[in-house]
């Protein structure tokens, strides 16, 4: 490459909508639960797709795009092979944050938190409820390690169809899941001329376990 590729000039506005603070719902999760429908309903293509950033003991950074599986009021939930750079930057230090971004709907949510394992329950469950090529894959790969072609890898798959022919490959131990337990949401609505609607949800120690809301400037 030479010279400087340049993007100031590149830019759109927000359009879609506003946020007011009467139109939360006093739960993040249901507010969550809300615009994740929305994003769905707006035919977004990968609603559930989230940037998980997490960092090691030394604080480097590392992000990456992630599936979330499944949530309720204890946290977010994803599944990934814990022998990986994550789950060894988990292991080191239990902190994550993640963000969705929703275009069609000019909206984004950030969340942030402890994480913790999900139980090997609540990995099987979801293991078993794969399709048969991704348990398989998940079975071959030891995420994230080098590998001398993708024929090899395609090799370490055979050899599994042809150890469990009746595709009952079983989990690997170090494939689970993680829950990410939120300690702040930020709700993002684009607006016009960068003008955006933001709001904080937070629990500080004095309030009990209630959520407060708080406005804050774009």
């Amino acid at each position: 490459m030479e010279g400087e590729i340049d993007h100031r000039s590149t830019r759109r506005d927000f359009v879609h909508s506003e946020l007011r603070r009467k139109d939360l719902n006093p739960d993040p999760f249901h507010q969550f639960s809300d615009w994740l429908a929305a994003a769905i309903a707006a035919q977004n293509f990968d609603a559930t797709a989230m940037a998980l950033a997490t960092s090691d003991a030394e604080g480097h950074p590392d992000v990456r795009i992630v599936l979330l599986k499944h949530f309720d009021e204890s946290g977010l939930c994803w599944y990934t092979d814990q022998r990986s750079p994550m789950g060894q930057q988990l292991a080191a230090n239990p902190q994550a944050a993640v963000v969705f971004y929703w275009p069609e709907n000019d909206r984004q949510v950030r969340v942030d938190g402890a994480v913790e394992k999900l139980s090997d329950v609540e990995a099987d469950a979801y293991f078993q409820q794969r399709p048969e090529g991704s348990r398989f894959a998940a079975a071959a790969s030891e995420q994230s390690q080098p590998i001398a072609s993708r024929a090899a890898l395609e090799q370490r798959v055979a050899a599994l169809r042809a150890r469990y022919p009746a595709g009952d490959v079983p989990r690997n131990p170090a494939w689970g899941g993680y829950r990410l337990q939120p300690e702040h949401f930020e709700f993002w609505q684009g607006r016009r001329s960068r003008l955006h609607d933001r709001f904080r949800y937070s629990r500080p120690a004095d309030t009990g376990g209630a959520w407060v809301i708080q406005r804050l400037m774009p």
